[in-house]
């Protein structure tokens, strides 16, 4: 073998060891909820439907053709139907880009999770699992002591 083709062997298997990484990364992290706090009060929110006093709101940036964001319709939608004190409210991220941009929203679907004084107590970029939205409202849902 010549060194022209040990050395395209190895940025072959760069690239290999790299993408897989990359794709595991990705998997790990997809649908996770996390914590995102933002400044109280973002007039941003007021103006995609989110009113001040509710309990909790799942507030969903989706895209029209985007088929993770059905599941994510679904799922949020079944949450906000089983749980008291829940809102679901779904964007058109398209239709409501200073907003995608405002709120740091870099693919759809993005749920985040808004507590009674608007602010934005987690995230989750892809399809997060029922259960997992359910344990991120429970907190917000409790009453006051």
């Amino acid at each position: 073998m010549d060194i022209g083709a040990l050395t395209g062997l190895g940025v072959a298997g760069a690239t290999i060891v790299a993408a897989t990484a990359f794709g595991l990364w990705r998997r790990a992290r997809d649908g996770r909820l996390r914590s995102a706090p933002v400044e109280m009060g973002n007039p941003t929110l007021a103006e995609l439907g989110v009113e001040a006093g509710t309990p909790a709101t799942l507030l969903q940036f989706s895209s029209a053709f985007c088929a993770p964001c059905r599941a994510v319709r679904r799922v949020c939608a079944d949450v906000a139907q089983t749980l008291d004190g829940v809102r679901h409210i779904e964007v058109d991220a398209e239709s409501h880009l200073e907003a995608v941009r405002e709120l740091g929203i870099w693919r759809t679907p993005t749920v985040l999770v808004v507590d009674r004084t608007g602010r934005i107590v987690q995230r989750a970029s892809g399809v997060p699992a029922k259960g997992q939205v359910i344990a991120a409202l429970a907190p917000l849902l409790e009453p006051a002591a």
